[in-house]
């Protein structure tokens, strides 16, 4: 069994924001896109399914032991057939049919990108006869941890069911339907009002207007802009400003600044 905790490099003792903080430090460090290594990155992504979860975590901290059946001494044999016994008295039953799986599980990673755009996706599911590709649709307001089950899609005609896992974002934080996100605006701009460029979650460019004697940390709203609910209803974006110093003031304003603040 992989020791999850050392792959996040984390005590098993860790609090479970110890170990989230953990998975976003390494997760953007060995993420594919930033040149990472692919199978560092799924190891990190399995080790925070599991820790991640409290429940899973409970689990793999304290594993259930395995008997091979009654009394599991040297030679008892798992494979006895208890219909020779029925058939010393004169009955015997059946065997029962073989259980059939009812559905099939994967885990699923996506991104807040495909949360703020849910629809069809081609995903790659591994069986015992291999990989096979299977379209499914990302619902609306999809949830961390959702469990959705999509009919006969798996191979052999079985239920397929997915649990979904969001990962963290560096540059985007998620409240329910509404996205919240940091940009730049020039001192000036905080002081005598204007318009900034922001790009929201999907890449499209929108102007936000500041208003005059705007103070930094101050969150301006773009309706529509965020995640949409279980409806499809799209919650908004909310920009906080961060000011950005001038690099070169003229002698003259310098002077007229000093003279406001009376110095």
């Amino acid at each position: 069994m992989p020791d999850h905790y050392a792959t996040l490099g984390v005590a098993r003792t860790a609090s479970q924001d110890e170990i989230k903080r953990a998975f976003r430090k390494l997760a953007s460090k060995n993420h594919p896109d930033k040149g990472g290594d692919t199978h560092k990155f799924q190891e990190i992504q399995a080790a925070y399914d599991v820790l991640g979860d409290a429940a899973k975590r409970q689990q793999y901290d304290s594993p259930q032991p395995q008997f091979n059946g009654f009394g599991g001494g040297p030679n008892f044999n798992a494979n006895f057939d208890f219909n020779t016994i029925f058939d010393m008295f004169g009955a015997r039953f059946p065997h029962p049919p073989p259980q059939r799986p009812q559905h099939s599980r994967m885990t699923l990673w996506i991104t807040l990108q495909d949360v703020a755009y849910p629809g069809p996706r081609t995903v790659s599911m591994g069986t015992h006869t291999g990989a096979h590709n299977v379209q499914v649709n990302i619902p609306n307001g999809i949830e961390d941890g959702d469990h959705v089950k999509y009919d006969n899609l798996a191979p052999g005609g079985q239920d397929l069911v997915i649990t979904y896992r969001i990962h963290p974002s560096p540059r985007w934080q998620r409240t329910g339907t509404t996205l919240t996100t940091e940009a730049a605006a020039s001192f000036w701009v905080l002081v005598a009002g204007g318009d900034i460029t922001v790009v929201d979650i999907l890449g499209n460019q929108l102007a936000l207007t500041v208003p005059p004697g705007t103070a930094p940390g101050t969150l301006l709203r773009a309706r529509g802009r965020g995640v949409p609910d279980r409806s499809g209803v799209r919650g908004d974006m909310l920009v906080r400003l961060q000011a950005t110093l001038p690099a070169q003031v003229s002698p003259e304003l310098m002077a007229a600044i000093k003279q406001e603040i009376g110095q």
